[in-house]
């Protein structure tokens, strides 16, 4: 079970054979099948997940929050009544498509959902206070996931925060699965960024790095070893939290 969300974002249209682009998100079955623990908010995997993001940068009842690569709209529906306004992009129809049903069936006045490239948004630069990727760096090539930092600076408003959760490239479910022992990989998984990496991401995108740590696994046993022994042992680092701040005088 790889315990990814679903979130992602890429270069629309492309036309590579093999790239996962956003037709392969519309037309495959990435929507489809078992999404229990992705659809339902408090199913234990979701009540983890939203705890460790929003233990990266809590927002504030004042904030406007963009989330990149919505996915089913986990963070709209859980922040619509803690902040003043809440926007989900994502580039593929059938995201937003769910997303937008659901808003049909559970309005909320100060969220939206947007269909449109996270590296392009086409929103208002420095209006925002948060931007939160969680769960769409693992979806990014390496030169849309330039181009997503390169946006979540441009929409921040000078001291606005970058909210980062990525799984760890390293983490021995990852290894297990990119090579195929007993788990299969996750297709639209395209660039597993190390810690090292998405930290440099998000300097060269003008971010200055707050906090960057590892979180461990939603799963009892693992998570209790990776608490022991992921100081030590680096193939038990689970998850990577990264908030970035972007600089009060930009």
């Amino acid at each position: 079970m790889s315990g990814e969300s679903g979130r992602r974002e890429g270069s629309p249209g492309d036309a590579n054979a093999g790239r996962i682009d956003q037709a392969w998100y519309d037309d495959s079955t990435y929507f489809d099948g078992d999404t229990a623990h992705l659809t339902d908010l408090d199913s234990p995997f979701q009540r983890y997940r939203i705890r460790k993001v929003l233990d990266i940068a809590a927002p504030a009842p004042t904030d406007r929050v963009v989330d990149l690569g919505c996915g089913w709209g986990t963070f709209e529906f859980v922040l619509a009544d803690r902040v003043r306004e809440i926007v989900g992009i994502d580039f593929s129809a059938r995201s937003i498509a769910l997303c937008g049903d659901r808003l049909a069936r559970e309005p909320r006045d100060n969220v939206r959902f947007v269909q449109a490239d996270a590296g392009d948004t086409g929103l208002a630069a420095g209006a925002w206070d948060l931007v939160i990727c969680a769960d769409l760096f693992e979806h990014l090539y390496p030169e849309d996931s330039q181009r997503v930092a390169a946006e979540a600076f441009r929409l921040l408003r000078p001291g606005g925060r970058f909210s980062v959760w990525t799984p760890h490239r390293g983490h021995i479910l990852e290894i297990l699965k990119n090579n195929r022992i007993l788990l299969k990989p996750d297709p639209s998984h395209v660039d597993y960024k190390s810690m090292a990496r998405m930290k440099r991401l998000v300097t060269e995108a003008g971010f200055e790095i707050e906090r960057a740590y590892y979180a461990e696994s939603h799963l009892p046993g693992l998570r209790a070893a990776e608490r022991m022994l992921s100081g030590f042992v680096p193939f038990l680092r689970r998850r990577i939290a990264v908030l970035g701040r972007k600089p009060p005088s930009t």
